[in-house]
């Protein structure tokens, strides 16, 4: 299994495994995030020394489950930064997600590196929490594993989550390093919600992840923290990492209200 089939060059099915908590039909947007930083990084004339630093997702509609196709344009090719605009679109309807990503050239020695944030506690010796209840069998929260080092699904409040894909985001192929990272982005508000599920909805208008260097190995942590207005906007914001420290940061402006 996977979370889509490819069915033609720019042309892909998804699978159940896209599922996301708020409806049976839609999607969950980090597979559909991760499935356009691919398209990003494969697009025609990618240069080999120009790596994604930011990623702008902007969510105009939920994602259905089925058949999607992918454009991409370099919207501006410098000698330092290229800006790249892609658009996911469903099929019988408009686009529902676009994105805007920056690729800076990198060289080695350019600089003397400054590391970022020590890593939280790994993996290995974080527990794995039980998911919010979810009314069917099969979707994201199946084909992600998740291990809390502090909070849980559960817990109203910020949380430490580390994540791993247990299938592949296109069936047949190895998830790229930015793959990885991007497939589990969007899921900070959920793992550090401070409402309940039951009454609330807290649903991201979008997703705006900046890296500083691509994850080393399958597990991406989210260090996250949710603020919400009375009026019912919110913001979710994760510090991202691996096992060797901090990559960047996810943020996510949230629609807010009772169910």
């Amino acid at each position: 299994m996977s979370f889509y089939r490819q069915v033609a060059e720019d042309r892909f099915e998804a699978t159940p495994l896209t599922r996301g908590p708020w409806d049976a039909a839609s999607q969950h947007a980090g597979p559909p995030a991760a499935l356009i930083g691919r398209a990003v990084e494969r697009r025609p004339g990618a240069r080999a020394d120009a790596r994604v630093a930011r990623l702008t997702f902007d969510i105009a509609r939920p994602v259905p489950i089925g058949p999607l196709t992918i454009s991409t344009r370099v919207v501006r090719a410098g000698r330092s930064v290229e800006v790249v605009e892609a658009e996911l679109t469903p099929d019988g309807g408009p686009a529902a997600m676009r994105a805007t990503a920056v690729l800076i050239r990198t060289a080695e020695r350019a600089a003397p590196g400054v590391p970022g944030a020590a890593p939280p506690p790994g993996p290995e010796s974080a527990p794995d929490r039980p998911f919010f209840p979810v009314p069917y069998d099969e979707g994201y929260h199946t084909a992600m594993e998740t291990r809390f080092a502090a909070g849980s699904f559960l817990e109203p409040g910020p949380a430490t989550c580390w994540m791993r894909m247990r299938v592949p985001l296109v069936d047949g192929e190895t998830p790229s390093p930015l793959t990885r990272v991007l497939v589990a982005a969007d899921s900070g508000n959920g793992v550090s919600n401070v409402l309940d599920f039951r009454t609330h909805l807290f649903v991201n208008t979008d997703l705006d992840v900046h890296l500083h260097r691509y994850p080393a190995g399958e597990w991406v942590c989210l260090d996250a923290r949710t603020v919400i207005e009375a009026d019912g906007i919110g913001l979710a914001d994760s510090a991202l990492h691996d096992e060797s420290g901090s990559l960047g940061r996810a943020a996510q402006s949230l629609f807010v209200a009772a169910r």
